[in-house]
Parts: structure tokens; sequence; C-alpha cells
């Protein structure tokens, strides 16, 4: 998925949950991209922030972040790490 769509679809995500109570506005981001996001664009999601490339993302956005659940690696990028481990 093109990195700016993501950003914009958390973006209205945000927008939605601007009118929620405020203990609840960051926790609803979170809770609906955790719930309908495939791990890629989660992952995707994650690429971004770890790169510290927030610009243009939502102030709940990033609030959120926290609470979004990191996908697991790969399955190839965990065969590797494990077999690094296991040469050692």
């Amino acid at each position: 998925m093109e990195r700016d769509k993501l950003v914009y679809m958390a973006n209205q995500i945000a927008k939605f949950f601007e009118s929620s109570p405020e203990g609840a506005r960051s926790q609803g981001v979170a809770d609906h991209i955790n719930k309908f996001w495939e791990p890629r664009m989660r992952t995707q999601l994650f690429e971004r922030f770890d790169e510290g490339r927030t610009e243009g993302m939502h102030p709940l956005v990033i609030e959120a972040q926290p609470e979004i659940r990191r996908p697991a690696a790969p399955l190839e990028a965990r065969t590797t790490s494990q077999q690094d481990a296991s040469a050692s």
C-alpha cells in the first residue's frame, strides 16, 4: 500500500475519534487499527514510526502508537535470526 495512503487512512480514523471523550480518543484509534488493519499495513505504519517520519500524521495517531500492536517479524526474518543465533 502506498505510504501516503496509509497516513491518509490513519488520519481519517483519528478524525472520526476526535469527537470521542478525551480519554478514549487515542485508544479508539489504536483499537480500530488493531482490529481492521492487516499486519502488513501495521508493519508499514511502524516503519514510519521507527524512522521518525510522523510528518503529516494526526496527533491522535502518534498518541495511539504505544497501543497499536506491532506485527510479529515475518517468518523469513525469524528463521534468519534463529539461524544467526544458533551459529554463535
